[in-house]
């Protein structure tokens, strides 16, 4: 029996992980993050929990990365903490990592192994094909995975570019061929299967970022992602045409520039990349700066510019901004935002509601449609995508023909067996999400997430009482101190009638047994949350503080 079990990525966008096992032996593929939503306050970042894996560490044994994305690689450093495992990867994915490995000390120990669309390799009873594969980031990779059940072919994150601008294309002859030879279960990209047609060229983004370019008379400034290294590519060799200078802003544009430029998927012209301090050297109409910032990030380069605190490049009139990239959602407010601050700086913005400055890294539904027919696989199995995403994935694999009994949609936890050609569901597992907060990871719950929201919509309210731990009687207080509830100038006998609320609640306590503070606190809890409902209608978190002398 072979099982897949996604750990990751099914239901929501991000955290993507699969297991797939066979006997004493489990090959991860990818562990990434998921960006923490609004309603998780103070969260850094949320990885995926490793809880089923870590139950079965002995028969973890290799881990394969499909593309250096964070949704793909974020949580490796946490992984890697656990488990001590060999990392398959591709050149850039690898360096990647590296850097991330860096900030966790954990690069000497790491055991990092480079592979290349063709190669093949061995895991236990696994032989994986690599798969080359074009998408927002460079050198991303499919895998046709031969198990002892029959082929799984997990395409990864895709689409199906015919000009890509480096030369990267999803290798469909590959996936061709494995549909000939016969594919027990597909597993695939689920993204952009909402969306009718098929992806916007790379090359099509470089047309309409041309004429853009062209027609400015002053600085042109480009945000984009700092992985998206086609995007860059295709900037510095428009800038390059138009005789500007090449600026890169921002620590991680910097880093992954470098990068790239070591193996080979970037190639700046000699003496066309300045330094910061050195724009005000050169007329406005040869400057070019790529940065980042194309989601309003607050630390971000192009966020600082619009607050004019970045350190070197002060935005001005006949500056354009150029956006390249799509609204993530969630991050509509803060890209807006900066927008108008820049608007209001005198620069122009150029966004994608706009123009036609940005493509998906991902597949829509005739390219999904195409990616179904050429490999013809047995079983169907959407991945990478919210709930509705699966479903809508799911009817594509109906529409080109596939019976609704080979058709399944699964989320994290779920296990998929394959036994004799046949796939069943067997019962899940644990899968969930870790919270990451600093240095803790796992230690922030619902209980903590929920004080937090209350605190930031309705603040708190503490009450501060020192009592006769014989008697029961109040030595001090209540004396009632609220942070973010009420301005007390205004609304202070609102605090005043709360201390009524408090003393009756000690007017109750029967004190002919021994007294259950714990039992006090609870009440006055209680009864406070009652009567500032009835009397503001606002639920602050209320932490009474019984002190016995």
């Amino acid at each position: 029996m072979v099982k897949v079990i996604p750990l990751g990525g099914l239901g929501e966008i991000g955290l993507n992980m699969m297991a797939i096992e066979h006997g004493q032996y489990i090959l991860v593929i990818d562990a990434g993050l998921m960006f923490p939503d609004d309603y998780m306050p103070g969260i850094d970042l949320v990885i995926p929990d490793f809880q089923y894996l870590k139950e079965n560490k002995d028969r973890v044994k290799s881990v394969i990365l499909t593309h250096g994305h964070e949704d793909h690689i974020g949580a490796m450093p946490f992984f890697l903490k656990e488990f001590s495992v060999p990392v398959f990867g591709t050149s850039f994915t690898l360096a990647l990592l590296k850097e991330k490995l860096k900030e966790h000390d954990l690069l000497n120990q790491a055991d990092l192994r480079k592979i290349e669309p063709g190669d093949i390799t061995r895991f236990g009873p696994f032989k994986t094909e690599y798969i080359s594969v074009n998408h927002s980031i460079v050198d991303g990779i499919g895998l046709a995975i031969d198990t002892p059940e029959g082929i799984l072919v997990h395409s990864g994150d895709f689409k199906i570019d015919p000009t890509p601008v480096d030369g990267q294309f999803t290798d469909l002859k590959r996936f061709a061929r494995y549909g000939e030879k016969g594919v027990l279960a597909l597993f695939s990209d689920s993204t952009n299967a909402e969306k009718e047609g098929s992806t916007l060229s790379e090359k099509g983004v470089r047309k309409t970022l041309e004429d853009i370019i062209q027609a400015c008379q002053g600085r042109v400034i480009v945000a984009t992602f700092a992985s998206n290294i086609s995007r860059i590519r295709q900037v510095v060799e428009i800038a390059s045409n138009f005789g500007r200078k090449v600026v890169f802003n921002g620590k991680s544009m910097v880093t992954n520039v470098s990068l790239a430029s070591d193996h080979g998927f970037l190639s700046i012209p000699d003496d066309m990349e300045i330094r910061e301090r050195q724009i005000d050297q050169f007329p406005d109409h040869s400057i070019a700066v790529i940065t980042t910032g194309s989601q309003g990030e607050p630390m971000s380069a192009l966020t600082r510019m619009a607050r004019g605190e970045h350190k070197s490049i002060k935005i001005k009139r006949g500056d354009t901004i150029i956006l390249s990239s799509r609204f993530i959602p969630g991050n509509e407010k803060a890209i807006t935002s900066v927008i108008n601050s820049l608007y209001r700086m005198g620069a122009d913005v150029i966004y994608e509601k706009v123009s036609d400055i940005h493509t998906s890294g991902h597949a829509k539904r005739e390219e999904l449609k195409r990616m179904l027919r050429l490999v013809k696989p047995r079983y169907f199995i959407p991945i990478h995508g919210e709930y509705r995403h699966l479903v809508k994935h799911s009817e594509l694999a109906l529409d080109t023909g596939m019976s609704g009994e080979n058709v399944l949609v699964v989320e994290d936890g779920d296990v998929i067996s394959f036994e004799n050609y046949k796939m069943s569901l067997e019962d899940p597992v644990h899968a969930g999400q870790i919270l990451v907060d600093g240095k803790g990871v796992g230690d922030v719950g619902e209980m903590v997430l929920r004080d937090r929201r209350k605190l930031g919509g309705h603040g708190m309210v503490i009450v501060v009482l020192t009592i006769d731990e014989q008697t029961g009687d109040i030595h001090y207080g209540p004396e009632i101190i609220s942070k973010g509830f009420v301005f007390e100038e205004l609304r202070g006998h609102i605090l005043e009638d709360a201390k009524c609320v408090v003393l009756e609640v000690f007017d109750e306590i029967d004190r002919s047994n021994l007294i259950e503070w714990d039992k006090v606190e609870s009440d006055i809890q209680r009864q406070l949350k009652r009567f500032f409902y009835r009397v503001i209608e606002r639920r602050p978190l209320i932490l009474p503080i019984i002190i016995p002398v």
